[in-house]
Parts: C-alpha cells; sequence; structure tokens
C-alpha cells in the first residue's frame, strides 16, 4: 500500500529588504565610480592640455625650421 507523501511547506522569503540591501549597495558604488571618474577626468584634462602644448610647440619649431632653411642666406 501506499503511503501519503509528507509536503514540506517552507515560508516565503520577503524581498523587500534584500532588494533594499541590494540597492543601496548599488548607490554607494553609483557614488564610489562617480568619484573616481570626476577624479580620472582631472587627470585627463591636465595630461590633454600638456599634449596640446607641446603639440603647438613642436608645431612652431618646425615653422621655424622651414622658414630658416628657405632663406637664402642659408646656402
Amino acid at each position: 500500500m501506499s503511503s501519503v507523501r509528507l509536503r514540506i511547506i517552507r515560508p516565503t522569503t520577503t524581498i523587500v529588504p534584500d532588494s533594499q540591501r541590494q540597492l543601496q549597495k548599488l548607490r554607494a558604488r553609483l557614488d564610489h565610480e562617480r568619484a573616481a571618474l570626476g577624479r580620472w577626468q582631472t587627470r585627463l584634462k591636465r595630461a590633454f592640455s600638456t599634449v596640446e602644448k607641446h603639440q603647438k610647440a613642436m608645431a612652431r619649431i618646425e615653422r621655424q625650421l622651414a622658414r630658416l632653411e628657405e632663406s637664402p642666406c642659408h646656402a
């Protein structure tokens, strides 16, 4: 004779506290990443300005060299 299977009834878990914790974690991570991006953008702007300065100086020197090499006195 077959016996009736017992059914285990587990309490349902509440999702709200877990999702609240997950939201807090994600917001904290977002704040952290925003701050890191801000720091890197400052460094990037500074580096970009330095590169531009050097490029302008090189172009100026190249123009001066070209002018001096074309002048008739240089022969």
